[in-house]
């Protein structure tokens, strides 16, 4: 199965200490996806952030190197929703904003739950 990975779950194993590569695996996604969209604000964080939201932006960078990096531009929200619709993917965020979006469509969303594991909600 399909995912797409948001900003903030790239950043989920610097700031929660969560292994999101083996907890998809466990959900059944075996296919990552991060659109460029994600990767340019991924990059604009790195120069903005300080400290360990800095160092999260950063490892966040290098995780996605182990993903498929799909040549999509524009608003990162809009994108992750546009190529879930297209492709029938699940999404990986926890952008609250995001996640109601997604819910509207009937897309299903991977979350963090209780600080210490992903489920999709």
């Amino acid at each position: 199965m399909k995912v797409i990975i948001d900003t903030n779950g790239l950043m989920i194993p610097v700031q929660f200490k969560v292994d999101i590569f083996t907890e998809l695996k466990r959900l059944g996604y075996d296919e990552l996806i991060v659109p460029q969209a994600v990767i340019n604000e991924i990059k604009i964080l790195v120069k903005r952030y300080k400290g360990e939201n800095r160092i999260a932006a950063k490892v966040a960078l290098s995780l996605s190197d182990r993903c498929t990096i799909v040549e999509r531009t524009g608003s990162a929200d809009d994108v992750i929703l546009q190529l879930a619709l297209d492709t029938g993917a699940a999404v990986l965020t926890n952008d609250v904003g995001l996640v109601k979006r997604l819910k509207e469509v009937d897309v299903a969303v991977v979350r963090l739950r209780q600080k210490s594991r992903l489920d999709i909600a």
